[in-house]
């Protein structure tokens, strides 16, 4: 089995290219967020099953905009790092619908100053062990961190203990036991975590095409 960085690259890879259109109602702005639903196999699908997502949908990545001069652009944590990846870049990548979130208004300068931080972690390693603090990010960590230094080192958005095990049931997903035996390191079962789905679901932002 191989690293989730490698299925997110075939993911990235994909022969299909029908792009998820932004509604034209909608302007992005800095700071807004895009959902998606990669369908990545196995590990997207464990991901999926275990998370709540906003209006019962299922997401497994998401990115955050950034408005520049020369083009609107996401920074996102896929593949092998921290990265900026032009808009229609990231709309080709899935045929699902996307979600677009934005702050509360009261919230306009964090998410500005967010972008600010998240920029700034280009580069940095993903984090394919799934472990908070380890001067690494997965697509969710990044921006839980980026929107906590915004906020002053305050919690922004809500760290949860995470779970690799099937609904209802003691036993882990085999895909996660395969995954964590290849890495060499024990699943990280009830260990603080965030995801797509628990930031969609937050009090603090609104979805502009529910």
């Amino acid at each position: 089995m191989k690293k989730i960085s490698f299925i997110l690259a075939l993911v990235l890879s994909s022969p299909f290219v029908l792009q998820a259109q932004i509604p034209s109602n909608i302007k992005l702005k800095t700071g807004d967020f895009i959902f998606q639903d990669l369908d990545c196999g196995p590990l997207c699908d464990a991901i999926e099953q275990v998370t709540k997502s906003y209006g019962g949908k299922h997401f497994s990545h998401i990115g955050l905009v950034s408005v520049q001069n020369d083009g609107t652009f996401i920074v996102e944590a896929i593949g092998k790092e921290v990265q900026l990846t032009p808009l229609d870049i990231f709309l080709k990548r899935s045929k699902n619908q996307m979600l677009i979130g934005r702050v509360k208004t009261k919230y306009s300068k964090i998410a500005e100053d967010a972008v600010t931080f998240a920029l700034k972690e280009l580069g940095v390693p993903y984090d394919d062990e799934f472990l908070y603090d380890n001067k690494k990010y997965y697509c969710s960590e990044l921006i839980y961190d980026a929107f906590k230094q915004a906020n002053g080192g305050k919690d922004f958005f809500v760290l949860e203990p995470m779970t690799f095990k099937k609904p209802g049931s003691d036993q882990f997903f085999p895909v996660w036991v395969g995954y964590y035996k290849k890495l060499g390191m024990d699943i990280p079962e009830a260990m603080p975590g965030i995801n797509p789905g628990g930031i969609s679901t937050s009090p603090n932002i609104i979805m502009l095409n529910p």
